[in-house]
This record gives C-alpha cells, sequence and structure tokens, in this order.
C-alpha cells in the first residue's frame, strides 16, 4: 500500500469511478413494498474489484461515495448528500460496497493468471454478495428498528440480480485479463534456489 499511485492508476480509479457513477443514471428499481432499492452500481463496484484490484478498486468507490457524500447526485437515482450514509435504509450497503470490493480484489489478485472461471465465481460472489451483505443488512435493520431476519428477509430480493452481476463480472473480467494482463499487480513468490534447497535437504 505505500506504492505511489501511476497516472495510470489516476486515471483507472477516475474511469471507474464514473462508471460506477454511470450505472446508477437508470435510477433505482424497487419492488413492491420493498425497504432497499435494487441498483445497477454493485455491478460497477464488482468490476473494479475483478479488474482494478483490492488497491485500485477500493479508491475507485472510496472516490465515488467521497463525492456523493459531499452533495453530488452520483447514487442511483440522482441521491446524494450525508443522509444516505447515516439514517437511509441503505446506507449501510455503500460501506459493504468498500468491503466487497477489496475482497474481490484480493481474491482475484491469487487467481491470476489463469483466472479460472469457478473459483472466479466464488471470490466475486463472496466480495459482491456476502461482503456487501454482511455490512447493508444489519444497517437496515438499524436503522428501521427491525429485527435482523426481517432486514434480512427483504435482501433476498437482490439474490437473482446479484448473482446475474457476478457471473458478467467474471466473463468481463476474463476477457479484460487476457486483453491487458498486468492490471492487477501479483505479489512475487519468493523461490527458493534449487542449490540452497539441496543442500538444506543433506544437513
Amino acid at each position: 500500500m505505500t506504492a505511489r499511485l501511476s497516472v495510470r492508476d489516476l486515471a483507472q480509479i477516475a474511469i471507474f469511478a464514473a462508471l460506477i457513477a454511470a450505472l446508477g443514471f437508470p435510477g433505482a428499481i424497487s419492488l413492491g413494498a420493498s425497504i432497499v432499492p435494487i441498483t445497477l452500481q454493485t455491478l460497477g463496484v464488482m468490476l473494479a474489484g475483478a479488474i482494478l484490484g483490492a488497491r485500485k478498486g477500493f479508491l475507485a468507490v472510496l472516490l465515488l461515495l467521497v463525492l456523493a457524500a459531499a452533495g453530488l447526485p452520483l447514487l442511483s437515482g440522482g441521491r446524494g448528500g450525508l443522509v444516505w450514509f447515516t439514517s437511509s435504509p441503505s446506507a449501510g450497503y455503500p460501506y459493504g460496497w468498500l468491503l466487497g470490493v477489496v475482497v474481490i480484489g484480493y481474491l482475484t489478485a491469487r487467481l491470476l493468471p489463469r483466472y479460472p472461471f469457478w473459483p472466479a465465481l466464488g471470490a466475486t460472489a463472496l466480495g459482491g454478495i456476502v461482503a456487501v451483505y454482511l455490512i447493508g443488512v444489519p444497517v437496515t435493520a438499524i436503522n428501521l428498528g427491525l429485527p435482523l431476519w426481517a432486514a434480512l428477509l427483504d435482501s433476498a430480493k437482490f439474490l437473482p440480480g446479484d448473482l446475474v452481476k457476478v457471473v458478467v463480472t467474471v466473463l468481463v473480467a476474463a476477457q479484460v485479463h487476457r486483453a491487458y494482463p498486468g492490471l492487477i499487480p501479483r505479489r512475487r513468490t519468493e523461490s527458493v534456489p534449487a542449490d540452497s534447497a539441496a543442500a538444506r535437504a543433506r544437513a
């Protein structure tokens, strides 16, 4: 995390923050008397983690949220302001995005360069669904004074759409990483020289 961000990194962060904002332009979808609306912006969050990785993906989501908290209408349906991060029923989900994008990016970095489909699907679902709900659902329950099970039941309406977003994310990310390898830096693994290993084996 101490490495400096290059101009290219900053451009990628800005582009993905804009992408997440753009996915909110169609607005939110409410099903019946649902408490929290459905939005396409979680797709942008998943893509940010799977394509940019944990660090740059986190900064892209954080940039969007900071601008939205400052009042810019960047959340779905043209919403903005601190109320959407404090007392709103959906206030926990933006914080869940921050956790989710880190989980997706961290796990994706360990799947590269191969990026196998099923492990990638699991990594994206863990970050894009489980991690986001882990924060979003309890905050909904707290802000509305609901039992946790009631807020969890309401969140079930997200699952079909979120599962589709997970599949779309993995398919898109696979193509991007194939065309542009190195978007997510992989940790260097220190290999033990063969002669050193042999020397230790004889000791």
